[in-house]
């Protein structure tokens, strides 16, 4: 990857995760654990890799992005916002009475969401849909499912990729933000899901695995699903959840809790010194 635009995604994933800390902070409500881990994947595909236009969010050669684990909606608007479709100002208004910003992605609220989501396991069905309908219409675009791991317990997911897998859907991707911890604690503890990538592997999927916090193989990832022809692919990215806060970094207990006012202070003045490091 290109060095000024590595250095450009850091500092906007660093102004993405500050985005989420605000939503969450001023709702009282959120998931931050998972929303922090997924900030850097999300940050590039709507800076660096998908078909958008904020001034015509709903065009219809757009590429779609399904956020299947849709409790992590601070991410995906705190994106959006950094991408232009909201104002940076409207994330203190998450989960408010009145809000477009809901606890989960909701369709026709929100500029830039293309699916309402937050029961597990539904999203990845939708995008299907979407792939398939983009299939038969002979369009261009491509579509984009982030899921957790701890989703992966649901059977829907895997009904959705024998789908997928059968109706050789090329123009579709899946994330898979493996960061080891769902609401009850250790994937490996409360359901495991490991090996993942043999799972999908068997249902007939082109697989690749990453470092979800590393920008070069994040892009590398996405230009070789590019190439990918007759099935498709999914992107299994290591993260840490909570990533970029100390005190939420691999702890459990962010996966759904708000920070009161002095760890609010605490997160923000981290990732203010961080950001300040970047744009020296």
């Amino acid at each position: 990857m290109d060095a000024t635009l590595k250095k450009n995604l850091e500092i906007i994933a660093t102004k993405v995760r500050m985005g989420i800390i605000e939503g969450v902070y001023n709702a009282k409500a959120g998931h931050p654990g998972g929303s922090l881990s997924v900030a850097d994947t999300l940050t590039y595909l709507y800076m660096s890799r998908m078909h958008v236009d904020p001034a015509n969010p709903g065009m219809e050669d757009r590429d779609r992005l399904v956020l299947s684990k849709g409790h992590t909606a601070p991410a995906l608007y705190s994106v959006l916002a950094q991408r232009g479709f909201i104002p940076v100002s409207e994330l203190k208004t998450l989960r408010q009475i009145g809000s477009r910003l809901q606890g989960h992605p909701s369709l026709g609220k929100c500029p830039g969401v293309d699916m309402s989501t937050g029961s597990l396991g539904q999203g990845v069905s939708v995008a299907c849909g979407m792939a398939l309908s983009g299939k038969i219409s002979e369009e261009s675009y491509k579509v984009y499912a982030v899921l957790g791991d701890g989703e992966l317990e649901e059977g829907q997911v895997w009904e959705s990729a024998m789908f997928a897998a059968h109706y050789q859907l090329d123009n579709l991707v899946y994330i898979v933000d493996n960061n080891n911890l769902q609401i009850d604690g250790p994937v490996t503890q409360v359901m495991n899901p490991y090996p993942i990538d043999k799972k999908f592997e068997a249902f007939g999927w082109h697989v690749i695995c990453i470092d979800g916090h590393d920008f070069d193989q994040i892009e590398k990832a996405f230009d070789e699903a590019e190439k990918i022809s007759g099935q498709p692919t999914v992107i299994i990215q290591k993260t840490t959840k909570g990533k970029g806060v100390s005190y939420m970094e691999n702890n459990v207990s962010w996966h759904g809790a708000a920070p009161n006012e002095e760890q609010y202070n605490i997160a923000m003045n981290e990732l203010k010194a961080h950001l300040a490091e970047l744009e020296k």
